[in-house]
Parts: structure tokens; sequence; C-alpha cells
């Protein structure tokens, strides 16, 4: 992991002369970190279709409440009511923060909907629809950007992951494989992205919204407040973040690295059933883990272990 250079360390992070946009900003996370962002000095597109929690209607109020705070606090903003879900609406989107500013260099997707669920009742629909906002939608306007920050060798992209991605979930079969596909996607972006200056991370926060208040117990509100999450989504979107493709934990003050590794793993020649159940625990074994930045590194491990005397 990168250190923060000494000279930097109490410096405050400042955004002034960047532009970012804020997927899901009118309500909850995403209102919270654009309100942060604004306040840190970045210029911010704030985009919300402003339905309802599932994902249906539309209001132009959200978005443009978080836009006049904004206003009113003495930063800039605009208002985005343009669907993420569509590559007309993620184009509109970005089109909007090139016209009102001149540039994009940050992009939060914090835009999503719930379809809850037992996966013996879930509709195709509802499947689909959970995916089209999470993952399609930061698919779209991550696509969008891309070649501007691309042009400009200089880019930042927080994607919003969720524990239930991450560890899954009772009920939300949808919502946790759009969640845990955005992991893939921000380490890939990370990949892509390292030669212009572009880097992408995702949180995975735990926080008291309208979409999770069902779920979290009531003590829960107090602590565990949007507010507790923004910092480290502003701190993922500064120009001095020194990491990508990462993927953090963060909720009620604490922020911790979540990363995915693969046990030291047993092999034999003659790999049969039973020899599979015989070695189990050799298996299930988790030191030493090894840690794979790319796919290449994971072959490569399991080809030295082929070699291996």
């Amino acid at each position: 992991m990168s250190e923060v250079p000494v000279s930097d360390a109490g410096s405050e992070l400042m955004f002034d002369g960047k532009v970012a946009v804020v997927t899901g900003a009118g309500q909850g996370l995403g209102r919270s970190h654009a309100l942060l962002l604004a306040r840190r000095g970045a210029k911010v597109v704030v985009n919300d279709l402003g339905g309802a929690l599932d994902g249906t209607g539309a209001s132009a109020g959200p978005a443009a409440d978080v836009a006049e705070l904004i206003g009113k606090e003495g930063g800039e903003a605009v208002a985005s009511t343009d669907d993420v879900a569509t590559p007309e609406g993620a184009q509109a989107l970005v089109g909007a923060a090139l016209d009102a500013f001149g540039r994009i260099d940050i992009v939060v997707n914090n835009a999503g909907i719930l379809r809850d669920k037992s996966f013996g009742k879930m509709a195709v629909e509802e499947f689909d629809a959970v995916l089209a906002v999470h993952v399609r939608g930061s698919f779209l306007v991550s696509r969008a950007a891309f070649p501007h920050m691309k042009e400009q060798a200089y880019g930042r992209i927080v994607n919003t992951s969720s524990p239930a991605g991450l560890f899954g979930n009772f009920g939300q079969a949808n919502y946790s494989t759009a969640k845990m596909g955005l992991v893939g996607f921000t380490k890939t972006l990370g990949i892509e992205g390292a030669r212009a200056n572009i880097k992408a991370n995702a949180i995975a926060p735990v926080a008291w919204t309208r979409m999770t208040e069902s779920l979290l117990p009531a003590e829960f509100e107090s602590r565990f407040t949007p507010e507790r999450i923004s910092p480290l989504v502003a701190y993922l979107a500064h120009e001095s973040c020194p990491v990508s493709g990462e993927v953090f934990s963060v909720g009620a003050g604490r922020v911790a690295r979540v990363f995915v590794a693969e046990g030291p793993g047993w092999r034999t020649d003659d790999l049969t059933v039973e020899a599979i159940r015989d070695n189990w625990d050799a298996v299930m074994a988790e030191q030493p883990y090894l840690q794979p930045t790319a796919l290449g590194e994971q072959a490569a491990a399991s080809l030295q272990a082929m070699l291996r005397p």
C-alpha cells in the first residue's frame, strides 16, 4: 500500500478546479457525497431521477434541492434528472458537466434501487431492473466520462459496492449480484485506466438511509450516518489518492480495506473426486494466502504450484 508523502500530511484536501458528477445525489449517500465535494471546492453535477426506492416514478425535486443548497453555500452545481441506466441518459449527464463546467474529473457512481424478494419469488424483471441501475448505470456513466478523462490524462471513479455483494444477504440476490459485479468492474477499470492516470476504487458502505432503514436496527441511525461515509469517497476522488482497483468497507467512522485472496491450495497429478474429499482440509486452508491483482497472476501461481517438486 502506498503511503502519503510527509509533505502532504496534515494539509487540507481540496477540489478547486475539479468537476464531479454524483449519481443518485438527491438523497442519502449521494446527497452527502455531493455536498462534501462542493464544500471542498468541486463543481458538482447533482444527478437523481427522483424516483421511488424500486425505481418507479420520477421527480426533478431532489436533484434541484441539492444543487440549490450547494449554491446557497457558495458552491457551484447543476441538477440532472438523466436516467443513468440508458446510454442516452449517461451521455447527457456527462454532457451536462461539459456544458456547465467544461470538463469532468470525478465520477461517483452511487445511483441504485431495491427490489428485494426471496430468490424463489424473484421475477426476472426484478433481477434485471436492479442490475440495470447499479451495474449498467455505473458502466454507462463511466464509459461516457472515460474518453474525456483519458484525453486530459486524469480521472477519478468511485463505485458503490455493498457488504451484501461481498458477503451475501437474504432476499437480495439481484442487489448482491450487482454489487459484487461492481467489484470486478472497479478492478478492471483500475487496470485499464492506469496509463491515463484514471484511478477507480469502490466503497462498501454501511449507512442508515431510506434504502437500508428496513434492514438495519434503529440504533444504527445516529452512528451510521451518510456523513460518516462521504470522507472516504472524497479521499478516493482526490488527486492525491495513491491506490486504484481497491475496495473499502466503511461505516460509523471505520474504514477497512477489503481484498480477495486465494489460499495455498492443494494439488496432485492424479486429481479425483475422492482425492479432493480426502484432502479437503488442505483445499480449505487460508494461510499463506495469495492476493492476485490480475487474472494472469492467479494463473501463474497455479503454474508454479504445478512445477514445484
